[in-house]
Formats: C-alpha cells, structure tokens, sequence
C-alpha cells in the first residue's frame, strides 16, 4: 500500500514546531546568548518549521527596528548549536535534538506589497466601478 504524498506539514510537525518555536524564544528571552548583536536586537520568531523526519527545525525570524536583517541571521545561525543545546530542558519528549537553522522572515514584506497593491488608486477604481455595474 503507498503512502499519499503531501507537501503539507503533519500535526506533528506543527506541535513540534511549535513547541521548539517557544522554547528558541525563551533562550533569546533570558539573554543567554552572549552576543552584542542578538543582545542589542528585538527578534520576532513567527514560525518554525520542521522537516518529516523533525531533525532540522528552520525558525523564521524577524530582527525588529534593524535595516540589515542579514547581520542578526548570521549571528543567530552562528550561536545556532549553542541554542540547540539550551532547548533540551524544553523538548526532554524528543528522541533526538534538532538542528536549529534561521532564516529571514520575509512574509510581512510580502503582506505588505499586497496591502499597498490592494491600497493603489487603480485597484480602488476597478472594485469602485464594479459596483455601479450591479
């Protein structure tokens, strides 16, 4: 019998996304990575997704009020086993401790290119005149 194939993420992997989500959040939380860049920044983790076989978690993250993401992705990426380490407290359920990579989040940059197309005077004209037409 085959397996249906998904690219969609099981429960499972969402859980544990979660869960590894809060758990990077509360290491950034009690400051304990000691680096002047992670120190000095707001990160935002907005979401953590993990691989089928839950070994590599990618946490999405957003440094807030900083122009240059790329510098805080670097520094996060690398204290990365650092912070593998301190989420084994968190996530003593998991068989093995998964290998933390983060990337940029860039959704809000896309949320946002929409909301100002949605926002543009041709858009507005077009969803205007539909109107009159009914």
């Amino acid at each position: 019998m085959t397996r249906p194939t998904s690219s969609a993420p099981s429960q499972r992997m969402l859980r544990i996304g979660e869960q590894v989500r809060a758990a990077i959040t509360q290491v950034l939380q009690r400051g304990e990575v000691r680096d002047d860049v992670i120190e000095a920044t707001v990160i935002s983790i907005s979401e953590v997704r993990m691989s089928p076989d839950l070994k590599i978690a990618t946490a999405y993250v957003t440094p807030l009020g900083v122009s240059d993401h790329s510098i805080v992705i670097e520094a996060l990426n690398r204290h990365a086993r650092f912070i593998r380490g301190r989420l084994g407290p968190q996530l003593r359920q998991m068989k093995y401790m998964p290998e933390v990579r983060f990337r940029d989040d860039t959704s809000f940059d896309n949320y946002k290119k929409i909301d100002e197309l949605l926002r543009s005077p041709e858009v507005s004209r077009d969803l205007d005149g539909g109107n009159d037409e009914q």
